[in-house]
């Protein structure tokens, strides 16, 4: 009775975008899953293919964010707006406005915790490190952390760095099979193996 309940509260969501907090608390969507709902009744102003965002995304201006195509949201929070605003305006009696959009180009990942502050791009091929506090644009190819964001190295050297560190994993084998879902054989001997390379001894679960 439940799956069937869920499955119906899935499907009014998807096909109407109706029940947004319903869905998102019944259903738990994917990353995949809630990318593509956002996509299609998020507001965003566009979303390109094979994009991942996880559920604890926040973003706050959904029309000034573009999405290219190959891209993961962890949970981070992207701004488009300045709050403080308000704040000056009535201060100083002012009538001022601090919006601008968030582009994050094709083959990007933002990591848990990161910040995007308005008026920024990142990439493509970037990287915003976990936690990472990004104020201007991030340049192609780049990975990028800290508060504000700094450049760490290229995504090349990245690639570099992560190849000779896998070329000394047991398991390196096992990932070379892996054909991007989950397989019920392979994933069980993977972890298996990573415990005992990483702890000495087979733990317990």
């Amino acid at each position: 009775m439940i799956g069937l309940v869920k499955r119906g509260v899935a499907y009014i969501a998807r096909s109407t975008g109706r029940g947004r907090s319903l869905y998102r608390r019944l259903c738990s969507p994917n990353a995949f899953e809630w990318a593509d709902y956002l996509a299609r009744w998020g507001g965003l102003h566009a979303v390109g293919e094979s994009v991942r965002i996880s559920l604890g995304c926040n973003i706050t201006d959904p029309t000034l964010v573009r999405i290219g195509s190959n891209v993961t949201l962890a949970d981070c929070t992207l701004l488009g707006h300045d709050g403080v605003i308000r704040i000056l305006n009535a201060r100083y009696d002012k009538k001022l406005d601090s919006v601008g959009p968030i582009d994050i180009r094709d083959n990007c990942f933002i990591g848990y915790r990161a910040i995007i502050m308005p008026r920024v791009t990142i990439g493509p091929d970037s990287i915003v490190s976990a936690g990472a506090v990004v104020t201007k644009d991030v340049p192609p190819g780049m990975v990028v952390g800290g508060n504000p964001a700094r450049v760490i190295c290229t995504t090349d050297e990245l690639v570099r760095k992560m190849e000779e560190r896998c070329g000394s994993y047991p398991w390196i084998d096992i990932i070379r099979q892996r054909n991007g879902a989950y397989d019920a054989e392979l994933e069980p001997k993977l972890l298996a193996i990573r415990r005992q390379h990483f702890f000495g001894e087979q733990l317990n679960d």
